[in-house]
């Protein structure tokens, strides 16, 4: 069976290629996620909209706005974590944590993050002697903490809720669950596999060493807290009526969280807002609005404002700190100044009579 599959996988990618596929997939989702939008807001009224912006309570912001920095400060243990994992023990913390933090709030606004947050990376930690393939292991590295706190929340949170993934894949409860409880089984049996010795992924000179068991357990624990802080953020922002657990909140925030991150769309725009607007049917639609947009306010748009304006300064201090290269005491003539003769700067009539002496 497993050879099988193999040889599927083998032949769709001479005869259509992943990247070709992964293209049509992103196409696929965002188109599906803004048909399903248009149909939901298509009698939305604005000015209720606005009327529910107003009457959240600020009390409520601010503490949705402490979740999101408590979310960003957990973020920072994602590169931390990957730095110390691929032996780079050097990079201090405040290192790890402004690459984090620029990376990911750009990412998550321009798009395409592994590019556009790995650009970011490079551009940091290249002043402290890592290479490309040090940045992409780090990439790796915290990608994978990404996607093992992502299993650990939904393989978790949809065994304890499973009518709360059958709101967005409108499954049986039932199938969720096992599905679920099988995604769990996986992680079980990852954590075990790395638990008995050492093991390594990559080839051709890119060799990443996996976190040991422990560290793995600590691997999934940070990625845990930081979706935790971010849901708790947008139940924050919920309305009050109907009230809603936290844990099924949760399951449909993830789960349109990676609906968002696999359609490649800034912000997951368009898709993530579809995918909660679906999984929370049971709330007026107006006020729910209302939470998405000051989610996005508080998550997506204030990071960033500060991540560009943090990179612009660093940018400018680098440069206005920056040294010239000292000049060679020998300098061949017409390069450089100061110390370097300038030929054309020489006299005339020194030149003609130092001709006249070497022709005699």
């Amino acid at each position: 069976m497993l050879d099988k599959l193999r040889d599927l996988a083998r032949r769709l990618d001479e005869t259509i290629g992943w990247n070709r596929i992964g293209a049509l997939l992103s196409i696929a989702i965002v188109t599906v996620a803004f048909v399903e939008r248009y149909t939901m807001l298509s009698d939305i009224a604005v000015d209720d909209v606005m009327d529910a912006l107003h009457g959240t309570p600020p009390a409520h912001i601010l503490l949705a706005g402490l979740f999101v920095a408590a979310a960003y400060f957990t973020l920072t243990f994602y590169d931390l974590f990957a730095l110390r994992t691929i032996g780079r023990s050097a990079v201090p913390y405040r290192i790890a944590a402004l690459s984090a933090f620029t990376s990911y709030s750009v990412g998550h606004n321009v798009g395409a993050s592994v590019f556009t947050g790995g650009a970011v990376r490079y551009r940091i930690y290249s002043a402290w002697g890592l290479d490309a393939i040090d940045v992409a292991k780090v990439c790796f590295v915290a990608g994978l903490t990404f996607w093992l706190g992502n299993a650990a929340v939904l393989g978790l949170g949809i065994t304890y809720a499973p009518q709360a993934a059958t709101a967005i894949d409108q499954l049986p409860p039932w199938f969720n669950r096992i599905v679920a409880i099988t995604v769990l089984c996986i992680l079980v049996g990852y954590v075990s596999w790395v638990w008995r010795k050492p093991r390594s992924v990559g080839r051709h000179g890119w060799v990443v060493t996996l976190p040991s068991g422990p560290s793995t357990l600590l691997q999934i624990g940070i990625g845990i807290l930081d979706l935790s802080f971010c849901a708790l953020a947008m139940w924050i922002l919920m309305p009050e009526e109907p009230h809603i657990g936290f844990v099924t909140l949760a399951v449909i925030f993830v789960a349109a969280t990676l609906l968002g991150f696999a359609s490649h769309a800034p912000g997951g725009l368009g898709v993530f807002d579809a995918a909660m607007l679906t999984g929370l049917w049971q709330f007026d639609k107006e006020q729910l609005i209302a939470g998405l947009l000051l989610f996005r306010l508080l998550y997506y748009l204030v990071p960033f404002a500060f991540a560009v304006i943090i990179l612009g300064v660093r940018e400018f201090w680098i440069y206005a700190t920056r040294k010239p290269p000292p000049l060679a005491p020998d300098s061949p003539p017409g390069v450089g100044g100061g110390a370097a003769r300038n030929f054309e700067a020489v006299p005339k009539e020194l030149t003609l009579s130092e001709s006249k002496d070497e022709a005699s």
